[in-house]
């Protein structure tokens, strides 16, 4: 059981770097066409935070992660029948086979607790589970500045291609340096109805959250951290204040000394620790 109701927001940033390509760009930084300003879409977020789980807990009962590139889901939703000897469901039928399977997913699957899935994409259904923890996309403070960066390759792929030469050209899309802000939520009402998400499982999300970078460095992505987790914890089920007003509590902004970005320190944040009564502000 979950006592409290949860709103966050996570600073992050990356330098020299490309923080979520965009397959609609050639893999490029994604950034929106009309304000320039970047951003990161939820997904990415949920892959690094499953990533850090699945690293941390090793295969520990409970902390299967269900979304990753191992097995096709429909054949992961057939194991869940077949290990739990249920039954698909006959027609013109009623019976609970299905919320069987689906609270099976809950109980060892991680981000099936936290993060909900479709799981009724086959024959085999394991219901649909919406989750408690909803993370929105990151938006960078500053408009970004894209850069393309001109690599040699010395290795050819092909006969071919060697040719032409023993080296080519090739492209690199980063930006030197952007500061996003995610905002998201965690309801402990849909938890407790719906996934039994515990306080464990929220200690370990802000424990993700924070280090979900330190174990995903590659040089695509350049140098990415965690800067902040600002947490809003209420002191109820459904929430003392509405979310957006306790985000409005945390402002960042641009240094006025600062022409260009380009460290988290150019940046100025300004807390509001004044707390609507029945809300406590947990900075991490």
């Amino acid at each position: 059981m979950i006592e409290n109701r949860y709103d966050f927001v996570i600073l992050f940033d990356v330098e020299n770097g490309n923080p979520n390509g965009d397959p609609d760009a050639g893999n490029s930084p994604r950034v929106d066409a009309e304000t320039g300003y970047g951003f990161v879409t939820d997904v990415c977020i949920k892959r690094k935070i499953r990533n850090y789980v699945e690293l941390v807990k090793n295969g520990e009962k409970g902390y299967n992660i269900l979304i990753k590139p191992d097995k096709v889901l429909n054949e992961k939703f057939e194991d869940v029948y077949i290990s739990e000897g249920l039954k698909l469901k006959e027609k013109g039928k009623n019976d609970d086979n299905e919320n069987k399977a689906r609270d099976f997913m809950c109980r060892n699957y991680f981000d099936v607790r936290t993060f909900g899935a479709v799981m009724s994409t086959g024959e085999y259904q394991c219901g649909i589970v919406r989750g408690p923890v909803q993370i929105g996309f990151s938006r960078s403070v500053s408009p970004v500045n894209i850069q393309d960066i001109t690599i040699t390759r010395q290795a050819r792929t092909t006969i071919k291609r060697e040719a032409t030469g023993k080296t080519e050209f090739g492209k690199k899309s980063i930006i030197p340096y952007a500061l996003y802000r995610a905002e998201g939520h965690i309801s402990a009402a849909h938890a407790n109805n719906a996934t039994d998400m515990t306080e464990e499982d929220v200690e370990l999300l802000w424990q993700a959250i924070e280090n979900m970078f330190e174990e995903d460095h590659s040089a695509a992505r350049g140098e990415m951290n965690t800067r902040r987790l600002y947490i809003f914890k209420h002191d109820s089920v459904l929430g003392n204040s509405p979310a957006y007003k306790l985000f409005e509590k945390i402002k960042i902004k641009e240094k006025e000394t600062v022409a260009v970005p380009r460290k988290f320190d150019d940046y100025e944040i300004t807390v509001d620790e004044e707390m609507p009564e029945g809300v406590t502000l947990i900075c991490r």
